[in-house]
């Protein structure tokens, strides 16, 4: 089996909809050879984890359609991509709330730093982790690594390749303090 990114146009739904949504899938695909690991909703997306067979993804694609049509499928590989383009493509990821696929792109590039940026980049990483769980309406969970994500910025400030990381920790402080999770732009 081959494992997938299904990303749904969203018509509507909302995070606590994730567990609803993620059961509606394992439904259609009961009867066949598919694992629905996981999904989260975002403001445009809703996005699917699954594993199947590469010549029935489109079978799946189209059982999907009764909860939103395709915006894109993206096979899930691990992508060797140089530190500024990794950086540039995880901000678009951010950006666009699809943090699961941010924190991926940074894991490479949090493997190949040291010292102080690694503690940034790991920040970096544990701020989108938190923001898939709010994606899943996991706001408890999401705190707890909001939380351990600020432990990371202690020694950060200013500009790290395009993100205002003083603005980052201030939304992050403001979310973890109101308990209100929110996508937020870097």
């Amino acid at each position: 089996m081959d494992r997938f990114m299904l990303h749904l146009n969203n018509s509507g739904y909302l995070p606590i909809d994730a567990k609803t949504l993620l059961a509606k899938a394992d439904s259609i695909t009961s009867e066949m050879d598919v694992i629905v690991r996981d999904m989260r909703v975002s403001t445009k997306y809703l996005e699917f984890d699954v594993s199947v067979k590469k010549e029935e993804l489109d079978v799946i694609v189209k059982k999907f359609e009764t909860i939103g049509s395709l915006y894109d499928a993206r096979p899930v590989v691990e992508e060797k991509i140089e530190k500024e383009d990794a950086i540039k493509r995880a901000k678009q990821y951010f950006n666009d709330e699809r943090y699961w696929e941010c924190h991926e792109v940074l894991e490479s590039v949090w493997k190949n730093t040291h010292e102080g940026e690694k503690d940034l980049v790991q920040g970096i990483i544990l701020v989108a982790a938190a923001l898939v769980h709010y994606q899943k309406y996991e706001n408890d969970i999401c705190v707890s690594i909001l939380n351990r994500a600020m432990d990371k910025f202690v020694n950060a400030s200013g500009m790290y390749y395009g993100i205002d990381i003083d603005k980052f920790q201030q939304v992050i402080g403001m979310m973890i303090s109101s308990k209100s999770m929110a996508p937020f732009m870097i």
